[in-house]
């Protein structure tokens, strides 16, 4: 049989509006076109940076009504067929800060080392925050937080700034990332990052 049914794509096509129509209030580095390279149509719905924390502390019960709208329209019933316990579950854990925290407080668990789906849309997130589109995008949203961009590394200041993201969380991805492509991938962004940084301090310091 093959993916998706016709009933599925149903469910689909209802799942890429939500996001659309979510991701259209968000700044552009979480915008629809982020989603979309993903396909991971769910995972920024409820992003922490920009809904409550109540709305953020339970995906299963935010998607439920949508869910059980779909399951009416298409005839796929995620939440009886166990899938929807399951992609609230990825979106719970997604977020690089909610793995480091886990991982701190030593609770992984077997699922989050074995969960294929749930390692796919983790390394198409941080991929999407690295390279090219990932300097972008780190731009964007510190432009939407009036984020400084850059301050002399004595300047305490410094701590809050993009170019600070880079080292605090963006060169730390390529390691982190837990598919082969996804690896692959991240080579060629993160030398393009290295390249970038460089830049910025030489004419930062007045070299070019």
């Amino acid at each position: 049989m093959s993916y998706p049914t016709p009933q599925e794509a149903v469910v689909v096509a209802a799942a890429e509006r939500l996001a659309a129509e979510t991701m259209a209030r968000y700044d552009p580095s979480h915008d629809n076109f982020h989603v979309q390279r993903l396909a991971a149509l769910l995972h920024d719905v409820l992003d922490k940076k920009y809904v409550s924390p109540a709305q953020a502390a339970d995906p299963y019960a935010f998607f439920l009504p949508f869910f059980e709208a779909w399951a009416a329209q298409s005839g796929v019933d995620l939440v009886q067929d166990g899938r929807a316990r399951e992609i609230a579950r990825i979106v719970t854990n997604v977020s690089w800060s909610t793995e480091k925290k886990l991982r701190e407080a030593g609770l992984v668990e077997d699922w989050h080392r074995q969960c294929v789906e749930l390692h796919c849309v983790q390394d198409a997130d941080r991929l999407d925050a690295i390279g090219a589109f990932g300097i972008l995008r780190c731009a964007a949203y510190s432009a939407a937080v009036n984020r400084p961009l850059h301050a002399d590394a004595g300047d305490p200041a410094r701590e809050e700034t993009a170019i600070q993201h880079f080292y605090d969380k963006l060169l730390h991805i390529k390691d982190q990332l837990k598919t082969e492509p996804g690896k692959a991938m991240a080579e060629k962004r993160h030398k393009l990052m290295l390249q970038f940084l460089a830049a910025v301090d030489a004419e930062y310091d007045g070299e070019s």
